[in-house]
């Protein structure tokens, strides 16, 4: 199985004007191949046991400098 996304532009221009978004997941499986639309996101909402987190990049890579320096 392959998978990658690519831009509609590069598609023929019939199939270019049924996708309502700039890019598409492209996934082959036994020789039959899917077009995905893919909606890209800025707002990026964490998910999973982030969801309700205030833990930013800075304050992990804090945390994890600090567990550092206590091991050596």
């Amino acid at each position: 199985m392959m998978e990658t996304v690519m831009n509609t532009n590069t598609l023929p221009e019939f199939l270019f004007k049924m996708i309502p978004t700039e890019k598409v997941r492209v996934k082959e499986i036994d020789g039959m191949i899917q077009l995905m639309p893919v909606k890209e996101n800025a707002d990026c909402p964490l998910r999973g046991l982030a969801a309700d987190s205030t833990l930013t990049v800075e304050k992990f890579l804090a945390m994890t400098h600090d567990e550092k320096e206590m091991r050596q």
